[in-house]
């Protein structure tokens, strides 16, 4: 071989070892994916689908009311959850009825399924540093209400979820 045809394939092989660092380094300090195994989020997430997640959403600013977030379950912490921030710290979470109420007033949520079966909930206070978390299809969702540890705290999130794409496996 030549000079040139091995300075050639060097080039290459650093390419590629380059761009593999980058995946590597975006995959786990930026974003990443996680594939929703149920329906708790339905209809705005669907069971199957991929969700990408924004690890650095948090650097800068704290999570708000409405995102939709992963974490570790708060019960056994091997198992990462997708769900909605409902309650922040110092709200007041109640369900009187099959109505969310957050400090005292009716939470209107347009992106629910379904209304919520008539139950009550609460009063549960949110502290300080953690979030309260329900899924979208309250019907159907194992969330907080039902959780033993009820609380997700601000360092145990793991990112924002910033958008979703369905599962392509019918293609194969």
């Amino acid at each position: 071989m030549t000079k040139g045809v091995i300075k050639e394939i060097i080039s290459w092989i650093m390419v590629f070892v380059v761009a593999f660092l980058l995946a590597f380094l975006i995959n786990r300090f930026v974003v990443f994916q996680v594939e929703v195994p149920s329906g708790s989020m339905e209809n705005t997430i669907m069971t199957g689908d991929r969700v990408v997640t924004l690890r650095l959403s948090y650097l800068f600013s704290d999570p708000k009311r409405g995102d939709i977030v992963v974490f570790p379950f708060p019960d056994n912490e091997d198992v990462d959850y997708i769900k909605r921030i409902i309650g922040v710290p110092g709200d007041t979470i109640e369900i009187r009825k099959g109505i969310l109420y957050i400090n005292e007033e009716p939470y209107e949520e347009d992106y629910l399924n379904a209304p919520m079966v008539e139950e009550d909930f609460g009063p549960i206070a949110v502290p300080e540093d953690s979030y309260f978390m329900m899924g979208d299809n309250r019907n159907s969702s194992a969330d907080a209400r039902v959780w033993k540890n009820k609380f997700v705290t601000i360092d145990k999130i793991k990112g924002k979820a910033i958008f979703k794409y369905p599962d392509f496996s019918w293609l194969n």
